[in-house]
């Protein structure tokens, strides 16, 4: 067993190891470094490795050294400057600030947190600008303060002082001249000692030979076969890895490219919309009417700087607006109010992605397939489950054929993609009929989650934009898809910098329940 322990030893470590032994069996590393060919800093990596095996033992013992400051130099030669101001007041009793510079001798900058100490101490009032002289500044001048002591101790000293070796007295000026800056510095000197331990003992009575040890191999050394004599160190392949924290792709980010790669392979087309929008893209061409309560400004961010931004073609806002009015050329009775204009203008952070839908349909002719994935806002209070910004993933499907079947089958075969069995259950949205909100169960839970909502235009949100065939529509939500498949309780967890659990993810699981 001794034998494998030694032949895994770096050269270093038996280098060490061999000093402690000849030391008695205990040494400090300077003495360590002389007795050998080695450098502290080589000393004390190989004393790690050695007190991680159990050879050896490293105390450390931490002195806290004193030394004078700038000023402390100077005011432990020269004195401190109030004890300048109380001999100057001891041969005028009195002196008017204006004039202590000039009497005491001390710099006019001085002069303040002077006469702030000399009043500390007892030694002097001050009254209207004058300064004079007490009983107990009388008594002080026969005799030097405990932290004029202290800063004389250290100048004169001819050894080390350290905070630990002072005396009660002392103490109590070191207390004094911390609080003032410059005075008095404190330095943390670290010593160590290293002492073998009952295996390190053992290791040295049974003893081990230093030569040099072979790590890598060199051509030279390969083309004249001198490896052969070479002696090979030991390796211990049962040594723990050290830790490795690669980059990797946001837990988040990686559910969003796994929806975009089951949407592509499913023959949809990506597009991007804006997050500044107008609220006639937003709200209006989506048949929602101007005082419906999620246009409030309680639940959208309604931006200032651009106040308004510009509308489509004058014929297209002129059918969204008669289809608000009296349901336009669709057969619907509208919302039967006075559509403004104005309102439609207005600049807003877009509260779903559906409006990218709009735009995509008055740009494209059908048949076609588009999905689109980005940032929502609205105006939630943070919770463990809301936040005012999120994502969600969009979708349109427009054919002659298409019909509200094949919408439910396109949302079904997605989730099940991702992992998950879905249901659906009948829903109101201003813009969709037929529509329904999509569940997916949670079997840990036994219990089912909405995610998202879905249905087919209504003809009023096709008829202004040109759209003759049907369209089926779908709006999924994608931070709480993340939370279930990542195993979190609190969506602010994705937007938080937790290196811990950041670390801890794998760096290429795709988190899909398939």
């Amino acid at each position: 067993m001794l034998d494998k322990i030694i032949n895994e030893m770096h050269l270093y470590e038996k280098k060490v190891l061999k000093a402690v032994g000849e030391a008695g069996g205990q040494a400090i590393p300077e003495d360590v470094a002389r007795s050998t060919d080695l450098d502290i800093k080589q000393v004390m990596s190989a004393a790690g490795a050695l007190e991680s095996k159990g050879i050896i033992e490293i105390e450390r013992d931490v002195e806290e050294v004193l030394s004078l400051g700038p000023s402390g130099a100077t005011y432990a030669q020269d004195g401190l400057p109030e004890r300048k101001i109380l001999e100057a007041l001891h041969q005028n009793h009195t002196i008017h600030m204006k004039d202590l510079a000039q009497k005491s001798g001390i710099d006019p900058s001085e002069v303040k947190i002077a006469i702030g100490w000399i009043m500390k101490k007892g030694w002097a009032v001050l009254d209207k600008g004058n300064v004079t002289i007490t009983s107990e500044g009388e008594k002080a001048l026969e005799k030097p303060g405990i932290d004029e002591v202290l800063l004389k101790t250290i100048m004169d000293s001819t050894k080390i002082l350290t905070l630990g070796g002072l005396s009660n007295s002392l103490n109590e000026g070191f207390k004094l001249l911390k609080k003032r800056k410059g005075l008095i510095n404190l330095n943390k000197n670290s010593s160590y000692t290293l002492t073998a331990t009952k295996k390190g003992e053992e290791i040295l009575e049974h003893g081990f030979q230093i030569r040099e040890e072979a790590t890598q191999l060199t051509h030279q050394q390969l083309k004249t076969d001198s490896w052969k004599d070479l002696h090979y160190r030991g390796y211990d392949i049962q040594a723990e890895h050290p830790l490795i924290f690669p980059g990797k792709m946001h837990p988040l980010q990686r559910t969003i490219q796994e929806i975009r790669r089951i949407f592509l392979n499913l023959g949809f087309m990506e597009t991007r919309g804006t997050i500044l929008e107008s609220a006639f893209w937003n709200f209006d061409c989506l048949f929602q009417p101007q005082d419906h309560a999620a246009r409030e400004m309680q639940d959208t961010f309604y931006v200032k700087s651009p106040l308004t931004t510009d509308l489509p073609s004058e014929d297209m806002v002129g059918r969204v607006s008669q289809v608000h009015e009296d349901g336009g050329a669709t057969g619907s009775e509208g919302w039967g109010y006075h559509w403004d204009v104005d309102v439609a203008r207005q600049s807003v952070l877009r509260t779903h992605t559906t409006c990218v839908s709009a735009r995509y349909l008055a740009e494209n002719e059908p048949p076609l397939k588009m999905f689109s994935v980005g940032r929502v806002f609205r105006r939630e209070t943070i919770t463990y489950k809301h936040l005012p910004e999120f994502h969600q993933v969009e979708g349109i499907v427009a054919a002659e054929e298409i019909n509200f079947k094949n919408l439910l089958g396109i949302i079904k075969e997605f989730y099940q993609q991702m992992g998950f069995e879905v249901r659906f259950r009948p829903a109101y949205f201003p813009y969709t009929y037929l529509s329904t909100e999509c569940e997916i169960y949670l079997p840990e839970k036994e219990s089912w989650i909405e995610l998202g909502g879905s249905g087919m235009f209504r003809p009023e949100v096709l008829e202004p934009l040109g759209i003759e065939t049907p369209v089926a529509a779908f709006g999924l939500g994608i931070e709480r898809l993340a939370m279930i498949q990542l195993g979190i309780k609190d969506i602010r967890q994705l937007y938080q910098s937790d290196l811990g659990w950041l670390r801890n993810l794998p760096v290429t699981q795709t988190y899909s329940q398939k």
